[in-house]
């Protein structure tokens, strides 16, 4: 659930974004409805937005009994204690790790690599899959599988791969960079960015060898209901909770 200033939205290739409801209340109807996992990003994590921010996760930790990852805004050791403190469970940095890859040897050292998620957001351009930071909008010289790496090696527990190209199109994950990861890294791999019917799940599982599979838009909306998804995917042979 992406979050600006108090609400859940959803956009397009990361931009043209809308409205999609209260997060704590979304947070709840998904716990009930069998989601695993859920993430939680502060879009526009300026210094008013934090505190709003924190005080969701606080009110969604009260609110919810599975466990839930908080991103957006996370520079320093203090912001993740306070999101811990708060009752998250994970935190997910992107831009701060890599303007800083240091920082994540520090959660990891400090909290365990469970903590820790490092999100990727990449694109694929003319010359290959490369890094973005400040929320898609600059590119870094850094090729997605390269980070990648180094993330394992700092000691971040998973990886939450965005594709732009694919973000909020549903016309399925990227499958391909999925699997190059998959079979290049020790972590678990989040595919993010793509999901617009149930075999866009199962796909992701089967040749994106992804270890877990991230959707807004089509549980925000009510395009496909997270029970029948759970059902479905275990009648094609994919493990689920």
């Amino acid at each position: 659930m992406d979050v600006k200033n108090g609400e859940t939205v959803k956009g397009t290739n990361f931009v043209n974004l809308r409205s999609a409801g209260d997060p704590v209340e979304l947070g709840k109807a998904y716990s009930d409805a069998g989601a695993d996992e859920l993430c939680y990003l502060d879009i526009t994590a300026s210094h008013e937005g934090r505190k709003t921010f924190t005080d969701m996760v606080t009110r969604v930790a009260r609110e919810i009994n599975i466990p839930f990852t908080v991103g957006g805004g996370i520079n320093a050791i203090e912001d993740v204690d306070r999101m811990l403190e708060a009752g998250a469970d994970k935190v997910s940095v992107n831009s701060a790790a890599l303007r800083r890859p240091e920082f994540i040897n520090e959660i990891s050292t400090r909290f365990g690599s469970q903590v820790c998620v490092c999100a990727i957001d990449a694109r694929m351009d003319d010359d290959g899959w490369h890094c973005y930071i400040n929320g898609g909008r600059i590119r870094v010289e850094r090729t997605l599988l390269d980070w990648a790496k180094e993330v394992a090696d700092r000691g971040a527990g998973e990886i939450l791969f965005t594709s732009m190209n694919h973000d909020g199109v549903k016309h399925g994950f990227a499958n391909e960079a999925l699997a190059m990861l998959a079979d290049a890294l020790p972590i678990p791999i989040i595919a993010s960015g793509g999901a617009g019917k149930k075999e866009h799940f199962r796909d992701a599982f089967t040749v994106g060898k992804a270890d877990a599979a991230l959707a807004a838009s089509v549980f925000h909306f009510g395009e496909i209901p997270i029970p029948e998804l759970k059902a479905w995917l275990k009648k094609e042979g994919i493990v689920v909770r």
